[in-house]
């Protein structure tokens, strides 16, 4: 009873004391800034763009955008495999959507999250004339990374749903929101400009505390990507939408495709002539390995050949969801979760080391798949009896020399035993691949990602793309020994050997050259479509049961068998090359028009 009349007095007198302040509900919150205060303040303004960059997601999140296409699959599915079968509807986003585990990759991608960051940007140019800066340079600096990162918001959101509203004001709550999409055109030419405009204002380079902010050539390589984006295929031969009756929301409807290349080779001309970025290690030395070398690329804080990235740093409070790359994607036999595995795919793309193509139906090649490959393959793979890092303190005993094991022993009496990296491990049954491979590329192998992040950059933009880039706007100009240049520089640093190809043999080499050169990084979801090669794409998942059979002198095989399986049903609806326009957002304005078959 005592306590009772305790708390009610306390509340009393809580209620007395701040009844006598007359401005109490005036009190800014501690936690945040008025928007007044921002526009009045250099340094709240630079954190304010700073939230902006936070609204470009990373590609190291749990789950990435190669397990949407013919790269990977996400163990743990949590709904990718609803996008890999087009069952995505205006009603249903699935792992596009809000959902817990898709994180900021996706949602990060999509309608809603991108017009919220443009909001944002638009508000910036509103605010950003008035704002007193004592630091002209600073302000300039400023206004060219918020046109980058407006332009990169709009790029996202037309490669993959077309043409979309272009809006540069910051609607209030009164503002009519009802506007219709702008022509596909219309978007490229924005973004095109909103390229420029930002190339113009921003510097070389960017330096100290300023790494990672976007520079002129990050500007150029966004011009470069999009303008390439455009003048491919999907947006210039829609018959996959036969029919539709706005062409102009989802393509060019006229106008001069040649011209479009060469925009694009243009606009990769443009970064090259910067002279600022080149190839790490672009001329092996004699007894160079190729493939670590590939490898730095990945596992070094910076490279010549970085155009624009974002830092981490090893923080432990992140969330389940945060950059964690080694833990999601590496071994469960190294009690990690195995979570964006190789498909069978991607890793029979991998050229053998001469050039010629990997085939399962060659005896040799089925015999020891993994020998003699592009170099390329040992630094992006984790595969059957592949040397990867120490075991953990609790495993080391079981392998002390930290060889992966996807395979099964069969042994006398029926008995099957499983490799350390398989689902059904001693150590961890409940992940692991179901391809026989894992992701390697990416993967810093010094630390036990169980219990450190690794703090390596995630790399939007670097230079082997620009290279690539290029050469296909010289293929699809007829300028093939060009072209072939330009392919040969990214070979040569792979050491594989040159093409000499020409006609479609050379497009379909330099398909799969940039097929390998950027696994995982984000490309290989929007070629396939700009390409119109998805049916190809998306069939069914295939990876590798790997066996040390029981021999007829009841002794079990030291070298593996290997078969080709199935290990997820795909399917492709030609729908899928954009996605849909959320019925949300249909009913939020009359004036948006659904994208061609949904």
């Amino acid at each position: 009873m005592k306590k009772s009349i305790y708390i009610l007095l306390t509340v009393c007198g809580l209620l007395y004391a701040t009844s006598c302040q007359k401005d109490f509900l005036d009190v800014q919150p501690l936690d945040q800034f008025a928007e007044e205060a921002v526009w009045k303040d250099p340094a709240l303004i630079q954190t304010f763009v700073n939230n902006i960059y936070a609204g470009i997601p990373h590609g190291f999140h749990a789950l990435m955008l190669s397990s949407l296409v013919d790269e990977s699959m996400a163990v743990w599915d949590w709904e990718t495999s609803n996008a890999t079968k087009s069952l995505i509807t205006p009603s249903y986003y699935g792992v596009w959507d809000e959902g817990f585990w898709t994180g900021g990759r996706f949602k990060g991608m999509n309608w809603t999250n991108s017009y919220k960051n443009i909001r944002a940007c638009n508000l910036f140019m509103e605010k950003i004339e008035e704002a007193p800066f004592e630091d002209a340079e600073l302000k300039e600096r400023l206004i060219g990374e918020v046109h980058f990162l407006r332009a990169y918001l709009y790029h996202n959101l037309v490669s993959l749903y077309g043409g979309v509203p272009v809006i540069t004001e910051a609607y209030s709550l009164k503002a009519d929101f009802a506007v219709p999409r702008d022509t596909y055109e219309a978007c490229i030419n924005f973004i095109s400009q909103e390229c420029d405009k930002a190339a113009a204002l921003l510097p070389l380079t960017q330096e100290g505390a300023n790494r990672g902010r976007a520079t002129k050539g990050a500007a150029l390589t966004l011009k470069s990507r999009a303008l390439l984006y455009a003048a491919s295929d999907l947006f210039n031969n829609p018959s996959w939408a036969a029919g539709y009756a706005n062409p102009e929301l989802i393509s060019y409807v006229g106008g001069d495709r040649t011209a479009r290349w060469q925009a694009a080779k243009d606009a990769a001309k443009a970064v090259i002539d910067l002279g600022v970025y080149s190839l790490h290690k672009a001329d092996p030395a004699p007894g160079d390995s190729t493939a670590r070398n590939y490898a730095e690329v990945f596992l070094s804080k910076e490279t010549s050949e970085d155009i624009y990235v974002q830092y981490f740093l090893q923080r432990t409070d992140q969330g389940w969801d945060a950059y964690n790359p080694g833990l999601y994607n590496g071994p469960n036999g190294y009690h990690n979760w195995g979570g964006n595995i190789a498909l069978g795919q991607l890793v029979d793309d991998y050229e053998m080391k001469d050039g010629t193509r990997f085939n399962w139906n060659n005896p040799a090649h089925a015999a020891d798949p993994y020998k003699n490959r592009d170099p390329r393959f040992y630094a992006s793979i984790l595969y059957e009896g592949a040397q990867w890092r120490k075991r953990p303190s609790d495993v080391v005993a079981s392998d002390p020399v930290g060889i992966i094991q996807v395979g099964y022993w069969e042994k006398p009496g029926g008995v099957i035993t499983p490799g350390l990296d398989t689902r059904k491990s001693p150590i961890e049954d409940w992940n692991g691949t179901y391809t026989g491979y894992y992701m390697r590329k990416f993967l810093d192998p010094a630390i036990d990602a169980q219990y450190v992040k690794q703090d390596l950059p995630w790399r939007y933009m670097r230079y082997g793309e620009v290279l690539l880039n290029y050469a296909e706007a010289c293929i699809a100009l007829g300028q093939e020994a060009e072209a072939r240049q330009y392919i040969n520089m990214v070979r040569k640093r792979a050491g594989m050997p040159e093409t000499n190809e020409s006609g479609q043999d050379l497009v379909n080499r330099y398909r799969n050259e940039r097929r390998i050169e950027l696994a995982y990084e984000d490309h290989r979801y929007f070629d396939v479509r700009r390409w119109i090669i998805a049916p190809q794409a998306y069939t069914n998942a295939q990876g590798v049961d790997v066996r040390y059979k029981l021999l007829p002198n009841n002794t079990t095989a030291t070298k593996p068998t290997f078969s080709v399986i199935e290990v997820q049903d795909r399917a492709w609806n030609e729908r899928a090359y954009l996605l849909p326009i959320k019925l949300d957002e249909l009913n939020r304005n009359d004036k948006l028009i659904q994208n061609p078959l949904y």
